[in-house]
């Protein structure tokens, strides 16, 4: 009999490393998962050990392997990962410095370079990308100045998930749903921006060779087969970035429809025909780039700090003999809505398009001796759901696309009472795809494109065989939540503004 074909997909995610292995139709086999290890040494720095990183990476593959039977063959992997943070290597394809996370702030000063010297316009107009942070271009401009040893040494920049391909498989490669991260892609010939990476000082020879998602690269080699009980010679397909993966998985692949990736981040997500470069969209935060599907583009808003203020809230403000998920879901249902006139501003680690500023710090506004951690809790809630309308409603304007239907995956969306509130909030019924781990699927969608299993993304989607629920908005509350939306919300940024930068200012960093 021959054995059935499984794809194992991994996600190198902010919060969790997962891997699992999946049937052509989508359904789940075997899957493990691990925190990811991240280091704040100094205030505005985060970073990860690469050979931590692929260490854990090969025991979640080898508890996979051990779980899956005898009659599943794996047919090939694919990698999806958190955009912006790269290893840099050396000749040997050795690391000479630690993994700078995504939301590391380290990188101000070369923000403000390009402020000066370039201008966000330009920088905009050839990437799609605002002037942030978090692009690698910038990481790598910091090793330059900061790090120069390990500067000079370094002969490639692999993103996360190519890292990990390379590990597997000894090649070198990034997709361009990652590429287009860096800020040194531009977005129009898809190719490395010769312009913007000159402008950077920094040498062209450490961008890797540019590939789609879905294409075969390599083969797992003999010496990742001992590390990772892969067997040698399994097929190696490019991934991508782990919104998008996730947004395949969802079969968030036209215009029209709108991902809300609710994770410790949330990606809202909408798919384009084309890239749409007006500056204006560039100066709210928003960012453009190429989808893991073939001739698509997406544009991209969200919270920074979504499942990040829901954590920080558990931690911080529910008594410590109490400090769970559960707890927190059965405050906040006891507060009414409204939560008394307390609002909450997710801006923990920066604000949100289309606010974006690096300066912004969280909020909570209205609080009286009426306030107790029940109003607080849904207060976090309403936050959350008032953030992300926000920030899809006018993403939606400025590309002229009308969202027709918005799709839900993540962790997340097991919290029902949000998922009520934001269906609220917008107005609209919201479709929560039932899928365990969508980044993972998606990741092992594009390893079953790339060994030839499916023919495209569409094939891929034909195949799944997903559950789906719809979550309605109370119609008793639309009304009440609107107003509250456009009458105090909308205003909180613009007037705590001043007062969050003279803090950032007064302190010298912006939080992580």
């Amino acid at each position: 009999m021959t054995r059935k074909p499984l794809l194992i997909g991994i996600d190198i995610g902010t919060t969790s490393l997962k891997a699992a292995a999946y049937d052509q139709f989508g359904h789940p086999v075997a899957r493990s998962q691990v925190r990811t290890p991240t280091y704040y040494p100094h205030p505005g720095w985060a970073y990860y050990q690469p050979d931590e990183i692929w260490n854990l990476v090969a025991s979640l593959l080898r508890e996979v392997i051990a779980a899956i039977e005898t009659h599943y063959e794996i047919a090939g992997l694919a990698i999806a990962s958190m955009a912006e943070a790269g290893v840099p290597l050396d000749k040997e394809g050795g690391w000479v410095y630690p993994i700078i996370s995504w939301f590391d702030k380290r990188t101000q000063e070369q923000v403000e370079w390009w402020q000066a010297e370039v201008g966000p316009d330009r920088v905009f107009s050839i990437t799609g990308l605002p002037l942030m942070p978090i692009w690698s271009l910038n990481k790598i401009m910091w090793l330059r100045s900061h790090e120069p040893s390990a500067y000079e040494r370094m002969t490639t920049w692999l993103n996360m998930a190519d890292y990990v391909t390379f590990k597997l498989s000894g090649v070198q490669a990034t997709d361009y749903s990652l590429a287009c991260r860096t800020m040194a892609l531009d977005l129009e010939t898809m190719s490395w921006s010769e312009d913007l990476i000159r402008l950077a000082g920094v040498r062209p020879e450490l961008f890797p060779r540019l590939v789609s998602s879905g294409e075969l690269l390599g083969y797992v080699t003999e010496q990742a087969s001992k590390v990772t009980g892969l067997p040698a010679g399994t097929p190696v397909v490019s991934g991508g970035h782990d919104h998008l993966c996730g947004a395949l998985a969802a079969g968030v692949i036209q215009a029209g429809d709108l991902l809300d990736s609710m994770g410790t981040s949330e990606a809202l997500l909408m798919p384009l025909d084309r890239p749409v470069l007006q500056p204006e969209i560039g100066r709210a935060g928003y960012a453009q780039g190429a989808h893991v599907v073939s001739n698509c583009y997406y544009i991209m808003g969200g919270l920074y700090t979504s499942g990040a203020s829901v954590d920080w809230f558990m931690e911080q403000i529910l008594p410590s003999d109490n400090r769970s998920y559960d707890a927190l879901l059965t405050l906040a249902a006891q507060a009414p809505p409204g939560s008394l006139g307390v609002f909450f501003v997710p801006h923990l680690r920066l604000g949100s398009p289309p606010h974006y500023d690096p300066k912004a710090r969280g909020a909570f506004i209205g609080l009286s001796t009426d306030v107790n951690r029940s109003s607080l809790a849904r207060a976090l809630f309403e936050g959350l759901a008032y953030e992300a309308f926000l920030s899809m409603t006018t993403m939606a304007e400025m590309v002229k696309t009308p969202i027709e239907r918005i799709v839900l995956i993540g962790g997340g969306t097991r919290n029902n009472l949000l998922l009520e509130i934001k269906a609220t909030v917008a107005d609209r019924a919201l479709q929560v795809v039932e899928v365990e781990e969508a980044t993972t699927l998606g990741a092992a969608l594009l390893a079953g494109i790339g060994i030839g299993l499916y023919r495209d993304a569409a094939d891929a989607q034909m195949c799944l065989r997903h559950n789906q629920r719809l979550i309605q908005p109370d119609p008793a509350l639309v009304s009440f939540y609107r107003n509250q939306y456009r009458t105090v919300y909308m205003c909180i940024y613009e007037t705590l503004r001043p007062l969050h930068h003279t803090i950032s200012e007064h302190f010298g960093f912006t939080p992580v």
